[in-house]
């Protein structure tokens, strides 16, 4: 009997040894998790510092690298960093890079505007898409005089043409491999597309213009160098790519947080409709007002987290 229970008891205590283990484990996990937010400019700047509460009276600390200021603290109990990429696809993968180039960024999260592209959406609405593409990376081409245009032996068409302009994909390469592979789409983490999914429920009911937006999960966004404000191209964004929106930062942030294998997840709200709209583009009179939306559901997510 006694023995018996000896032995009992040595089982119950390794057990004990390797639950604590594994909860320290969990404790370790979570405190190395540092979570980067960022935003492109001022007023998607402005909505972030607003709903994570920026500030040195809260406890964040600031920090400057090569002219790039850094918020670093904690919300909802998760330590985070906070800090702008700068319009454009250069800005946003060199901002980035130098992010994590200082900082233990575990995940890659931004929040800011975009450009509508999907014809069921309106200003206002949310999207958060699974894949990301570069929508100008491409060769412009000659015509050949015979109602075509004059090819470089290197491409491949993939993708429809519009006029001049052939899209082509990027080459990437990561840890692991020896060259780059040739990348179509950049995905966002299954995980916190899960999470997002979850959260869309509990994004308090906000309206633009008199409507109630909407917050949807998936589908693929586009990036490029250019400000779009064409109906045509627009048009042609959507039927090749299928399109939900498009930016300037954020395949550039995709393709980074890839090559450095960080879970990533972006979240846009919808300032204009790319073209789409009659009259002059209304992003200047939806900015301030679209950014909050973006950033009020990029704080649900992370209260999720």
């Amino acid at each position: 009997m006694a023995s018996s229970f000896f032995v009992s008891k040595r089982g119950w205590l390794r057990a004990a040894f390797v639950l604590s283990l594994f909860f320290a484990a969990l404790r370790l996990t979570a405190a190395e998790r540092l979570l980067a937010i960022c935003g492109a400019y001022p007023p998607e700047m402005d909505a972030l510092r607003q709903e994570f509460g920026v500030s040195e009276a809260n406890g964040f600390q600031r920090s400057v690298i090569k002219g790039v200021e850094f918020w670093r603290g904690r919300y909802a109990g998760k330590d985070v960093i906070i800090f702008r990429t700068g319009v454009s696809l250069v800005n946003a993968a060199y901002q980035l890079q130098l992010a994590l180039d200082h900082f233990p960024i575990s995940h890659v999260f931004f929040a800011g505007v975009a450009g509508g592209i999907d014809p069921s959406l309106h200003v206002g609405d949310v999207v958060i898409p699974e894949h990301w593409a570069y929508h100008s990376e491409a060769a412009y081409l000659n015509e050949d005089g015979k109602g075509g245009y004059v090819k470089p032996s290197y491409l491949t068409t993939r993708y429809p043409n519009f006029g001049m302009i052939f899209p082509d994909d990027v080459h990437v390469v990561r840890e692991g491999q020896e060259q780059p592979v040739e990348t179509s789409l950049f995905a966002a983490d299954e995980a916190l597309l899960t999470t997002a999914r979850g959260a869309v429920g509990k994004v308090p009911a906000m309206k633009k213009a008199g409507r109630e937006i909407t917050v949807s999960v998936g589908g693929t966004g586009v990036s490029g160098t250019v400000f779009l404000d064409n109906a045509k191209y627009r048009e042609w964004v959507f039927s090749t790519w299928k399109a939900r929106c498009l930016d300037m930062e954020s395949t550039a942030l995709a393709q980074v947080a890839y090559a450095n294998g960080k879970p990533f997840l972006i979240v846009r709200g919808l300032s204009d409709l790319a073209g789409g709209q009659p009259g002059p583009n209304p992003i200047e009179a939806n900015e301030a007002r679209v950014s909050e939306i973006a950033a009020r559901v990029l704080r649900v997510l992370i209260e999720e987290l």
